[in-house]
């Protein structure tokens, strides 16, 4: 079958590509952004790219077109699409159909670390000889590549709260169909497609609905608004995870280290074993224990998963370190939320103690643009030691806010370049340099390592 995606180059329609790829399918694909490093990923498995929306591209005559929510009506091919009357379905729909049908699924939803504990729980179910297919919206280092289908009946995904198409405005993980659930939190985010958070936690609740009684649901007791969903209606056994109050039923963490890296694990108030690895912060903590509680319930001692954790690689762009030059540690990170961005700082800053931080912020999520956190962004970026805001042309706010707040550390800037020279006026030996965006950030990364070479 010859299958072609529009967004191809997305994420999630990426991973598809990937998945179909390797199911035997002829693949191409159309994008407006054919460029490394998701180009260079898709063109080594042997698909096709074409860049742009020309309909010219369906003269291929596909049997089927796959279509990403970042299509909409009006759009050359869409419109070619349904003019001719082609075959097509969403990437949700589609991963359903030819992927997860018949198998044991593990998903993880959540506002903030679904690629990070998806990551954790296909390494550890690799770890454990599972050989589990994925896909993930990002890159784990254990595995390198975003999606693999895998041979046995385990798959874990990242089970996103995003529409489906523009034909389909369920979120995408109501397609699913999970027997093993991981809820890791719940916050409003997403404002372009959420009037509110009691319209996420309907969504959440419509995947709760199509879990099984004989499955598992996990879901981290930090998180009232999670609470809320479950109460609303629950068929499905429950374990809880967490690390501030502790329960003794559940899995929980005891005795964490300042900066997150060392804790010990309990369940029902037994302890597991003690978690020692590379990893920062609570929220890495709170994954953790949520890959331990998913692993579990496919028949994975805690044993094991604990030693795969140690051995966990984790993922491009979550607090990755890019580069060490002339003493200064360089960070790429992909900020998208002000919980996130402060549970990442807070970790880095109980590693490092007294070592200054340097932060260099994109706001760059649709939700971050809109401004919709604007009152609490300047909070999460507190533990950093001098903050720098890019303020692009087109951004729906001034960032003036958030500095007013933050003081003598903050500054803005409307120019990448401008940004790296500043901090080459101050940085030194022994910093922390932290690149937060969840896009390309102007090339500011290669820049930066530029930059610090020549220091």
């Amino acid at each position: 079958m010859h299958i072609h995606i529009l967004g191809i180059c997305g994420t999630f329609m990426g991973g598809i590509a990937l998945l179909a790829r390797q199911a035997g399918h002829e693949v191409s694909g159309s994008d407006e952004n054919v460029y490394p490093p998701m180009s260079t990923q898709l063109q080594e498995q042997g698909i096709e790219l074409m860049q742009g929306y020309d309909p010219a591209h369906l003269d291929c005559e596909p049997d089927m077109v796959v279509i990403g929510n970042v299509m909409t009506r009006g759009n050359a091919m869409v419109e070619a699409i349904l003019n001719k009357g082609l075959p097509y379905t969403s990437g949700p729909q589609w991963l359903h159909e030819h992927v997860l049908r018949d198998r044991w699924v593990l998903a993880v939803a959540g506002t903030h670390g679904k690629t990070t504990t998806s990551s954790m729980l296909a390494w550890i179910l690799e770890y454990a000889g599972m050989s589990p297919g994925y896909l993930i919206g990002g890159v784990p280092e254990n595995f390198g590549l975003s999606a693999r289908f895998g041979d046995t009946p385990f798959f874990v995904v990242e089970a996103d709260e995003y529409d489906t198409a523009f034909f389909d405005k369920r979120s995408k993980f109501v397609h699913y169909h999970p027997r093993t659930l991981v809820l890791n939190n719940l916050e409003f985010d997403h404002a372009d497609i959420f009037d509110d958070l009691a319209s996420i936690q309907k969504q959440f609740h419509h995947l709760v609905r199509t879990v099984p009684g004989e499955g598992l649901i996990i879901s981290n007791a930090e998180s009232a608004a999670l609470d809320e969903v479950l109460a609303t209606g629950c068929w499905t056994p429950v374990e809880q995870t967490g690390y501030q109050s502790v329960s003794r039923q559940g899995w929980n963490a005891r005795n964490i280290s300042p900066d997150g890296h060392e804790f010990d694990v309990f369940f029902d108030d037994e302890l597991q074993g003690r978690l020692s690895w590379a990893f920062l912060g609570l929220h890495n903590v709170s994954n953790a224990l949520a890959a331990l509680a998913a692993a579990r319930h496919t028949g994975v001692p805690v044993k094991v998963s604990l030693d795969a954790l140690q051995a966990f690689k984790g993922v491009k762009r979550r607090l990755e370190l890019r580069a060490e030059l002339n003493g200064i540690r360089l960070y790429d990170d992909f900020a998208h939320h002000p919980t996130a961005i402060k549970m990442t700082l807070a970790g880095l800053r109980g590693h490092v103690g007294d070592a200054r931080i340097w932060v260099l912020l994109e706001p760059r999520s649709n939700t971050m643009r809109m401004g919709i956190h604007k009152e609490s962004l300047a909070d999460s970026l507190r533990q950093a030691d001098g903050v720098y805001l890019y303020q692009p042309a087109d951004l729906d706010w001034n960032l003036q806010q958030v500095a007013d707040v933050l003081g003598k550390k903050a500054s803005i800037y409307n120019s990448v370049d401008a940004m790296v020279d500043s901090l080459r006026q101050l940085v030194q030996p022994g910093d922390y340099v932290v690149v937060m965006s969840n896009g390309g950030f102007g090339g500011i990364h290669v820049k930066l390592e530029a930059m610090l070479k020549l220091l």
